[in-house]
């Protein structure tokens, strides 16, 4: 069914790939986006595409909490003057991410990317569940990585997915009495640009790093590396995500989980066989 006329999303990191996309294409269905940026200039990028359900909301950088008062203020202030029948959905999307072995994973960003994707999410989710709640039909959901499987040099990233499970799910279970559902869209390769700023920065860190941990590591990241290059030809575009968001935020029941993107299948393969078996597979790959 279609439910989109007259009811409002919030998407966060809305400056670039999957949050753009899709910020772009609910606003394009009738909802009112409110899409979430750190910068002004992503703001006036935003406001460039003169499209009138999509409104900005800058700045809100999650790993500044203090920024969650007055974007959830400027939100609930548009929904009422906008007449609108509330917030269908929290749509968690922000957050980056480095590529790096464990022992060598700048723990500055490491904290930061937890804050982002973990501290501040719940931040921000603790200030909106009230309008959620109020809102027929609203939900929670969160776009992840297939967190639960060991991938190496990207432990930053699923570390903290594999966290955004578990809130998930327990969310899930405290708030069964509302009927608020709570959604994971479980993404495998996807087309953003923050691929190529993570292959560029690791690709410096392999010039930075001092020479007897590059000695370690060296060898098997540019073979990485080389192998990563062919999985990149064959990633998803962010609009494919935007489409299952889509589908997701108009049913009546949404399924706890969707999959999209190059290799998602084969990842949600792996998280239905007992991790002994899935850590097996993936260290003779």
């Amino acid at each position: 069914m279609e439910h989109s006329r007259g009811e409002a999303v919030l998407i966060t990191g809305c400056s670039s790939g999957i949050g753009r996309a899709t910020a772009i294409h609910l606003a394009r269905h009738d909802y009112t986006v409110f899409a979430t940026v750190r910068r002004d200039s992503d703001a006036a990028a935003l406001s460039a595409l003169q499209e009138p359900n999509l409104v900005p909301v800058c700045p809100l950088d999650l790993s500044h909490q203090d920024h969650i008062p007055a974007a959830v203020d400027f939100v609930n202030a548009e929904i009422q003057s906008r007449s609108l029948t509330g917030l269908r959905a929290l749509i968690n999307n922000a957050g980056g991410g480095q590529i790096a072995p464990v022992e060598l994973m700048d723990l500055g960003q490491f904290n930061q990317e937890l804050q982002v994707r973990l501290v501040g999410a719940t931040a921000l989710l603790q200030a909106l569940l009230p309008t959620i709640r109020r809102t027929p039909g609203g939900r929670i959901m969160w776009i992840t990585t297939p967190a639960l499987i060991p991938t190496r040099y990207v432990a930053s990233i699923h570390a903290a997915d594999f966290a955004v499970n578990c809130l998930v799910r327990t969310l899930r279970i405290e708030l069964k009495r509302w009927a608020i559902p709570t959604v994971m869209i479980r993404c495998g390769g996807i087309q953003t640009p923050s691929v190529t700023r993570s292959m560029d920065k690791l690709h410096d860190d392999l010039q930075r790093w001092p020479d007897d941990q590059v000695e370690l590591y060296g060898d098997e990241l540019r073979a990485w590396i080389h192998e990563m290059a062919e999985f990149d030809a064959r990633r998803t575009p962010p609009e494919k995500v935007a489409e299952v968001v889509y589908q997701a935020l108009k049913a009546d029941s949404p399924r706890g989980r969707y999959s999209v993107g190059y290799m998602a299948g084969i990842a949600a393969v792996l998280e239905s066989i007992p991790q002994p078996l899935a850590d097996a597979i993936l260290a003779r790959r």
